[in-house]
């Protein structure tokens, strides 16, 4: 019997296959069928800075405008009493997925500033979040510099870890000036995983009438090399978890990340295109190439191919870069 199991932020899984944080998190019939396919935790989708920022200002400001001897506003703008904030109903359905599934949800923080709002982590974690995944997906300005924008990753880390006591592990995308070297520092920060990488949506022009428009591409395998190649050079050099996400749509791509150092290899894209039950397939195309190859376990080659266990180490540097283009 092949033995799947992994360890991610602490937590024994049954296999590395979890959903990213996607739409398919917010029904419970799917999130059911996603487990039933196969799927060792469920990453949620994101609860956004911007929104619960939004609804507490409004508040706010309804409160203040009561107090302020408007006291009749109690009256034509009263709170309905059954009214929920985005942040009541993401834990309303964090506490409907926990009840309904036998494995682990991590639920999703996005947003880019140090303000409180990761003060939340806490409620999160309250519902009965297994983990936390940390997206911090912001534009540094012209004025920024490297230090300044690792340091407000760093600082958002802390607030959050001083919240909560689940595993923390940070989305990241792969425009750092030193990803290594920041990874390291996010580690000590507390870090229990990193997440390799985040695709930021470009937003297109409009010829016609020259506004910016919101434009999505699921994401293909070919970007999938770029997470195995950073996998690759930090398995090993660092003690945090793992995970590969983007451009995974099969068992070659899983392997791959899990043969570079993964400890989970995260899927989107290709349940949105066929459906939940993919991760099945997946699952036993996994396990009839580890037979041939005669694995018996995904922590026996868990990193056996990264760079330091590579046959050639300079194949994931700048030889690699010369080899290809002069092929």
């Amino acid at each position: 019997m092949m033995n799947l199991e992994t360890t991610y932020l602490g937590l024994k899984l049954k296999n590395p296959l979890v959903p990213s944080a996607s739409p398919l998190s917010r029904d419970l019939d799917t999130a059911r069928r996603l487990e039933d396919a196969g799927a060792a935790a469920l990453v949620m989708y994101s609860l956004f800075e911007e929104d619960v920022l939004a609804e507490e200002e409004q508040l706010t400001g309804l409160m203040d405008f009561q107090d302020l001897g408007h006291g009749e506003a109690d009256t034509y703008l009263p709170l309905h009493p059954d009214y929920k904030t985005g942040l009541d109903e993401y834990l309303e359905q964090l506490q409907a997925l926990k009840s309904s599934l036998d494995i682990p949800v991590v639920a999703s923080l996005n947003g880019a500033t140090e303000s409180g709002w990761v003060e939340h982590g806490r409620e999160l974690e309250q519902a009965g979040a297994d983990a936390l995944e940390l997206n911090v997906y912001s534009l540094p300005a012209v004025e920024d510099s490297a230090e300044v924008v690792e340091g407000r990753y760093i600082n958002i880390l802390r607030q959050l870890k001083s919240h909560v006591q689940i595993p923390v592990t940070v989305k990241l995308s792969p425009y750092f000036t030193s990803l290594g070297y920041f990874v390291r520092q996010l580690e000590t920060a507390g870090a229990d995983g990193v997440v390799l990488f985040n695709r930021f949506y470009q937003p297109e022009m409009n010829l016609d009438t020259l506004d910016v428009e919101p434009q999505l591409h699921l994401s293909q395998p070919y970007e999938s090399l770029l997470r195995m190649h950073w996998i690759a050079r930090l398995y090993d050099k660092v003690g945090l978890s793992l995970a590969a996400t983007g451009g995974i749509h099969g068992a070659q791509q899983v392997l791959k990340m899990l043969l570079a150092g993964a400890s989970v290899a995260h899927v989107c894209a290709v349940l949105l295109q066929r459906g939940p039950e993919v991760i099945g397939e997946i699952l036993q195309d996994m396990t009839q190439w580890m037979e041939e190859k005669e694995y018996e376990s995904v922590n026996q080659l868990m990193g056996s191919a990264c760079q330091v266990n590579a046959i050639d180490p300079e194949a994931w540097d700048r030889m690699n870069y010369i080899k290809t283009l002069r092929s």
